[in-house]
């Protein structure tokens, strides 16, 4: 009997001790739960802090840059005004009087000639590489490359892509028919010379294209209509004359100096 008691009593114990392990294990397992659930929402505002970061510094190094590419254009134009500036005019001296002269009549003073100017003629509609587009009219207080201006010069660049490859479809198809083995040689020089200066044009013409790309993506991308060099403004007229402009008219006139420079 003693016997059974000690063994009920032992088995007693271990189920306690099997009971209280349990017990504990499921207190750590809440335990852990909650400061994971605490340190998740800490790690998300982590993330959201170090995000709001970089947008500043993304937006104070724009604005970094865009100053400093407004004191460069002053700087250019100021360089420019003082190269421009017209040297003082040499003052005649004074004719020697002379017996002979004293004797003469003076001549009669020149009446001063008016000189009208020709009134500016208005910006026709077939202005630019391609007709039948009207110029873009400003509006006063317009923002500059608005939804209405990216528009028109998008219209612009893909009628004008647009014409370029119909031309190259119509040399392909010109070169296909008018191809013969003439059995004169200077027939056939000839038919070489009018087929490789076609060529050359659509080389030119391929060359165009890119650029036209280029510009429909600076376009997509809200670079389109600034200088690459100063980021200043090109202008509407401008980039309607030549829509692939990258440069405004300053930075494009100095390289070509420095071009006629080092030729």
């Amino acid at each position: 009997m003693a016997a059974k008691k000690k063994a009920a009593k032992t088995k007693a114990k271990a189920k306690k001790k099997l009971v209280a392990k349990k017990s504990a294990a499921k207190k750590k397992a809440a335990v852990k739960k909650k400061a994971v659930s605490k340190k998740v929402p800490a790690k998300k505002k982590v993330a959201a802090k170090k995000k709001t970061a970089k947008t500043k510094t993304k937006a104070k190094k724009k604005l970094v840059a865009k100053k400093s590419a407004t004191k460069k254009k002053a700087a250019v134009k100021k360089k420019a005004v003082s190269k421009k500036a017209p040297a003082k005019k040499k003052v005649p001296a004074k004719k020697k009087v002379t017996a002979k002269a004293v004797g003469k009549k003076a001549a009669p003073a020149r009446k001063p000639v008016t000189r009208i100017r020709a009134k500016a003629a208005p910006v026709s509609a077939n202005a630019g590489p391609v007709p039948g587009i009207a110029p873009y009219q400003e509006k006063k207080g317009e923002e500059y490359m608005g939804e209405a201006q990216v528009e028109h010069f998008r219209n612009i660049l893909l009628a004008w892509k647009r014409d370029l490859m119909e031309e190259v479809d119509r040399t392909v198809h010109h070169m296909q028919d008018e191809a013969a083995n003439f059995p004169d040689p200077n027939d056939r020089a000839t038919q070489e010379s009018e087929f490789s200066m076609e060529l050359r044009a659509r080389d030119r013409e391929r060359k165009l294209i890119k650029k036209i790309d280029e510009s429909l993506m600076n376009l997509d991308n809200d670079d389109y209509g600034y200088c690459e060099a100063c980021g200043v403004e090109i202008g509407i007229r401008r980039l309607e004359a030549r829509p692939t402009a990258t440069q405004c008219i300053d930075c494009k006139t100095l390289d070509e100096i420095r071009e006629k420079q080092m030729g």
